[in-house]
């Protein structure tokens, strides 16, 4: 009983394996190359510094309305969260004020967008049409640069990000550049937000379009997108540790088989898929569960953090649409070169942020117009309210940590200011919460909690590999993982042959047996290799 019980389970095992092996191995090779190929090509985004460093430089002198003239004319009353001045739309300063409720107004992040006001007029800009998208799209890419008009699209395959959503309809306009880049410009403000020039197009057709299933975006299986995503890496899983579990019980680690082999196949394929197996199995399972992890299933690192408290850290009024000082002021005590001006608060005064093409903002006074430093000490002691809870320890870090860190551009992760020296808030709540402060801007850059630092161990940690002693020794990064992913897509390669020949060999013997209703089967034309030790 006890040996028919243990063949059942391996036979189970098998049969598991083999069948989940047979549908799932293309799509495993392909991630395997698909995740090589994102290792140096990410999905388009415009960042911040290519956004910055496109932007024409405000000049002063050019006549601009304030801040609260602008804002009064266009009807906009209130406080804001967020209020900035740059030739954004169709190469004119325009001011892009974003209300309460809202979380950003793009850029790459999760937006809502902007109410814009004609920094000159003080009129609201209507929709963007086909002549503002051409101007957008000529201040971007410069003098002397030729602009082909294709049309509105909703979302196409570079334009995937739910952080566009407010932004669509998107105007598309290809660029005679040299790179062939493709624009999309907002229907709504007018902003360039995405670029996509040709090599990373179709790059991104075998790298972060194929690798995310984004076939599966933008048309009738978008809503299930993510359970499609989900059940294809459980059944990935269940694959792998199935096979990784009839790899070891077939292979002989004591005594070997007839032939002095460890493995029973004579076939090179079903014996480069048994050692292949064995070599690279528990990475090709880590892959697979931290590819589910991303996908944050069933909201499984969902803490139920608290917002923030962001009025602690901004203090009373005066909003930013109270300020009086001038754009023409705020650029003469900037100096040239600003791309953008941003107005906040901070500790309860008027703070601008005069940001330039690239490298830190400088701060303004917005009363005064002149340059400022913020009180580190009031700062920190704002920052405790951040959330209600008290506050444990608040670190001072001039290096990045494993939960805030920095990657390249075109990374997933990566595009984001990520400034150094930082402060770290360790609060003594229920979730463990960090918050990250800029101590120079007085900005939050980032959160963390128990929630958000698991998932950072079982999605990147093991996913990417985006540890930092690993990533300062590249290319000891690219050998390992270009290695092991090139074992993993072997793997799986092999598993399409030997599942595309069982299932051949299956049709043969359909077709024989249609063939030969009386039951003689031509066994020599359904003939397949098999193991010497079948289990």
């Amino acid at each position: 009983m006890k040996i028919n019980l243990k063949l059942n389970f391996k036979r189970l095992l098998l049969l598991a394996h083999r069948w989940f092996g047979i549908v799932l191995c293309a799509f495993f090779a392909m991630w395997f190359v698909s995740g090589v190929v994102m290792m140096y090509v990410g999905y388009p985004k415009l960042t911040d510094t290519e956004r910055l460093a496109h932007l024409p430089p405000l000049r002063a002198g050019a006549g601009l309305l304030g801040p609260r003239e602008a804002l009064a004319a266009a009807g906009v009353a209130g406080p804001l969260r967020q209020l900035s001045l740059a030739n954004a739309r169709g190469g004119r300063a325009v001011y892009l004020a974003v209300p309460p409720s809202a979380s950003g107004h793009g850029h790459g992040r999760e937006m809502a967008p902007a109410i814009v006001v004609d920094a000159l007029t003080g009129a609201r800009a209507p929709a963007t049409d086909q002549a503002t998208a051409m101007a957008s799209a000529a201040a971007y890419a410069g003098a002397g640069v030729g602009l082909r008009y294709l049309g509105t699209v909703g979302e196409d395959a570079f334009t995937h990000s739910r952080a566009l959503d407010g932004h669509r309809p998107l105007h598309r306009v290809r660029l005679a550049d040299a790179d062939d880049t493709l624009l999309y410009i907002s229907g709504r403000t007018g902003e360039v937000v995405r670029d996509a020039p040709r090599t990373e197009r179709l790059w991104n057709y075998a790298g972060a379009w194929i690798h995310w299933l984004y076939p599966f975006r933008g048309n009738a299986f978008d809503r299930y997108w993510a359970d499609i995503v989900n059940w294809l890496a459980i059944a990935g899983i269940v694959m792998v540790a199935s096979g990784a579990a009839v790899g070891v019980l077939r292979w002989r680690f004591r005594r070997p088989y007839r032939d002095g082999a460890r493995t029973p196949y004579r076939d090179r394929m079903m014996r480069w898929h048994h050692i292949g197996g064995l070599l690279f199995a528990v990475t090709t399972a880590a892959w697979i569960f931290s590819g589910l992890m991303s996908m944050n299933p069933w909201r499984i690192f969902d803490g139920g953090a608290a917002p923030l408290r962001t009025a602690a850290l901004e203090g009373a009024p005066p909003a930013p649409s109270a300020a009086a000082v001038t754009p023409d002021a705020l650029l003469a005590a900037a100096g040239p070169g600003v791309r953008e001006l941003r107005w906040t608060r901070v500790l309860g005064d008027t703070i601008v942020r005069a940001q330039g093409a690239a490298g830190a903002p400088l701060l303004l006074d917005g009363r005064a117009a002149r340059p400022l430093t913020l009180d580190a000490a009031a700062l920190q002691a704002a920052a405790a309210g951040l959330l209600p809870a008290p506050v444990a320890r608040i670190e001072r870090l001039t290096a990045y940590d494993l939960y805030y860190y920095s990657r390249d551009d075109h990374a997933m992760s990566g595009g984001r200011a990520r400034p150094l020296p930082v402060l770290r808030i360790v609060f003594a709540d229920a979730l463990r919460s960090w918050v990250y402060l800029d101590p120079r801007t007085g900005e939050v850059v980032g959160r963390s909690d128990r929630y958000r630092r698991t998932s950072r161990w079982l999605f990147a940690m093991l996913h990417s590999w985006d540890w930092a002693p690993l990533l300062a020794r590249r290319p000891l990064w690219d050998v390992l993982l270009i290695a092991l992913s090139l074992g993993g897509a072997v793997m799986s390669a092999t598993g399409v042959v030997i599942g595309w020949r069982r299932l051949g060999a299956k049709l043969r013997r359909a077709v024989n047996a249609q063939a030969h209703p009386s039951g003689k089967i031509d066994r020599q034309a359904t003939r397949r290799p098999r193991p010497l030790h079948p289990l």
